[in-house]
């Protein structure tokens, strides 16, 4: 048996780095009204932890019928999992399973305080493996390993602003990033033109999350042209397996939805742009090379963002050391992120269809005060 948990305040709560978190209210209404998610790839038998369990099963019923009658996936509706509330004690059996979106010492607390034995939690020390290879710097450790005709992609840690100055001046436009921040958040956009370099709120921002979390993350400006990213699974014992790709939207760097289709018909949507053999290289480097960081340490999904961008950049982002001349009008960002944790690019996995004539759409939106996951055919 299995305990799924779907607890989206992961990214701010691994930030933190406390046993003692309180999540923002957005993260919590999110819990609260999309707690049902681990249904979709939950087995027989498992549990899924929620804060309502008479809307956990309303939603559920009604999205496991459409996704059944949309695209295909007809083993959804003839299982009602076991929703169990959230605040109540925990009896589990030995030698359960407990899987939540992702590990922070916030959740291992949270466990424990409902009566979980330790002895099915990971360690402290686990946990701050998890939290250290989420930093956005084993990205930029990643990136030179993925380096290949055709990808193109440098980060830096910066610890003082004369670093971002110096970036700058190299790179004209770049992308300062908070080491750990949820999706769309901890992002700003600098030019060495622009006026927030010598504002307060910038500058402090910086200090802020230098004081907090040890420096900033610096990375030259794309010209995206398109988000995608692709899903794996590490099985703790030193293998990494390769699940799909996700293609998917952000609008200010937020998530905003996925793309459900088949594996052949996203892979032939992304190989108008970059080589089929180039994703090929890349997905095999990152088995080898993560199977090699963290596949005995980390069990569970994990998803790499990815991106492709222009490569004729405009003027005032153009600089030799970001771009190289390249016969394609595209290149390959191959290593934007690394999300040590489930991602919405698994739970578009679970509900894509089957049939590479069918297409469709994975939004959440909010809308009356709730969230609310909707699917619909393309």
């Amino acid at each position: 048996m299995t305990l799924h948990i779907f607890n989206p305040e992961h990214d701010t709560a691994l930030a933190s780095g406390l046993a003692n978190f309180t999540a923002p209210h957005a993260a919590r209404q999110l819990r609260h009204d999309l707690g049902f998610l681990p249904a979709f790839w939950a087995e027989r038998g498992d549990m899924i932890l929620v804060d309502d369990v008479e809307r956990a099963e309303r939603s559920w019923q009604k999205l496991s019928f459409r996704a059944a009658t949309l695209f295909g996936r007809e083993h959804l509706r003839q299982v009602m999992p076991e929703f169990v509330h959230s605040r109540r004690q925990l009896h589990i059996a030995p030698g359960s399973n407990i899987a939540p979106w992702g590990w922070n010492a916030a959740l291992k607390a949270q466990l424990l305080r409902r009566g979980i034995s330790e002895r099915l939690l990971p360690t402290d020390d686990q946990i701050d493996t998890i939290r250290h290879f989420s930093h956005r710097r084993q990205a930029a450790t990643l990136l030179p390993m993925l380096r290949a005709e055709g990808t193109v992609g440098e980060s830096f840690a910066c610890h003082d602003f004369g670093e971002v100055t110096i970036l700058l001046q190299q790179h004209q436009r770049l992308v300062l990033k908070a080491p750990w921040s949820s999706s769309g958040r901890g992002l700003r956009f600098v030019s060495a033109s622009d006026s927030l370099l010598s504002s307060t709120y910038l500058s402090g921002w910086f200090r802020n999350i230098v004081d907090s979390q040890g420096c900033v993350m610096a990375e030259p400006y794309y010209n995206k042209v398109k988000d995608f990213g692709m899903e794996f699974y590490s099985d703790g014992n030193g293998t990494i397996t390769y699940l799909g790709l996700s293609l998917f939207h952000t609008q200010n760097g937020a998530y905003t939805g996925n793309l459900l289709a088949t594996e052949t018909k996203k892979r032939c949507l992304i190989t108008r742009y970059i080589p089929d053999s180039l994703l090929d290289v890349v997905r095999e480097r990152i088995c080898r090379f993560l199977a090699a960081a963290f596949g005995r340490i980390y069990r569970g999904p994990f998803g790499i963002d990815m991106m492709v961008v222009s490569a004729h950049p405009s003027p005032i982002t153009h600089h030799p050391s970001s771009i190289t001349h390249h016969p394609s009008p595209f290149m390959l960002h191959p290593c934007v992120e690394i999300n040590l944790r489930r991602t919405m690019g698994h739970v578009a996995l679970a509900l894509s269809p089957t049939d590479d004539d069918v297409m469709g759409v994975m939004r959440i939106e909010y809308t009356d005060n709730n969230y609310r996951l909707k699917i619909n055919r393309l």
